[in-house]
């Protein structure tokens, strides 16, 4: 079928429409966006897709709403908005579009729906209130979206249409950005999982570059490791391993003379030449060259070697 009618409804706008707009107009850009309540467009046509109104849930008729009493679930109970049923019949060919490759397609569509769908969906159903992000509220991805309406008082003509015309860019970036994210960190646990297996027993996990290294660590099981290293543009760099996504705590910190140190200070205090810095907060050294941020890693593993099998 050719799309040549994407439908969603007038008025003001939330998260779920605007986002799924993002994904139909990338995948159908010949299509028309239209915004409207007429049942003359909100019901099933050839070459249209209605969502987020229209009050039924029928992907074969290309109807994607969310607000009809029993309204469409998750298989975990979790209620779905538009975006979530957008998401779940059109992700798969979003993310080919994007140049996602076949063997990270699921994973990628996996963990965006989980860390990106799903909140927009239970924000929008009222399944949790926006005051679980704290003092952080005002500033969830939904509400950031919804303050580019239009304010109420502004009575001109197509207002509405013209802020939702100006949004959809302003959420394709959230969007693509944090699906390219996810799609390198695929890529980038690949290359840990086979560095992780090059290093052998070594304390020292050694990275062609900087990238994201926890997950693939965890996902080894690879529980050995104290310290991981990389070049960076001109020098190298050696960061410890923090235990788990919500905390700083390290499995081991570089040592507490190293703190806060730089040049010929560090150099001094680990005798080794090239040393350039460490953090005050003992998670970050930097050197010159390999060899210098190797025997820095030496060191700390040494100063480390009590804390042992820390994951």
């Amino acid at each position: 079928m050719t799309v040549t009618h994407l439908v969603t409804h007038s008025g003001g706008f939330h998260a779920d429409e605007l986002l799924s707009s993002v994904i139909l107009t990338t995948l159908f850009p010949q299509a028309d966006l239209v915004r409207s309540r007429d049942p003359d467009w909100t019901t099933p046509a050839e070459g249209r897709i209605v969502y987020d109104v229209g009050r039924a849930y029928d992907a074969v008729a290309g109807l994607f709403d969310h607000h009809q009493r029993p309204n469409p679930l998750r298989e975990g109970g979790d209620p779905y908005s538009s975006f979530g049923l957008i998401w779940a019949h059109y992700g798969h060919a979003y993310l080919r579009a994007r140049g996602v490759p076949d063997d990270h397609l699921e994973e990628v569509h996996h963990r965006f729906d989980v860390d990106f769908v799903l909140p927009v969906d239970l924000i929008d159903n009222g399944a949790i209130e926006p005051s679980v992000a704290g003092p952080m509220a005002g500033l969830t991805l939904p509400v950031l979206l919804e303050s580019l309406k239009p304010a109420f008082d502004d009575r001109s003509p197509q207002a509405d249409d013209r802020a939702f015309a100006a949004a959809i860019p302003i959420a394709k970036a959230f969007v693509e950005a944090t699906i390219a994210r996810k799609a390198a960190k695929c890529r980038a646990e690949a290359l840990v999982a086979h560095a992780i297996s090059e290093a052998g027993p070594s304390r020292v996990l050694e990275l062609p570059s900087g990238m994201p290294f926890r997950a693939a660590i965890e996902n080894a099981g690879a529980d050995h490791l104290l310290f991981v290293v990389h070049p960076r543009d001109t020098d190298w760099a050696l960061t410890t391993i923090r235990k788990g996504d919500d905390t700083f705590e390290a499995r081991a910190d570089l040592p507490e003379s190293w703190a806060g140190l730089t040049d010929s200070a560090l150099e001094e205090a680990t005798g080794v030449p090239g040393a350039k810095f460490c953090h005050n907060a003992r998670f970050l050294a930097i050197a010159d060259t390999r060899d210098a941020i190797l025997q820095l890693a030496d060191l700390a593993v040494s100063d480390g070697a009590g804390v042992g099998d820390t994951a």
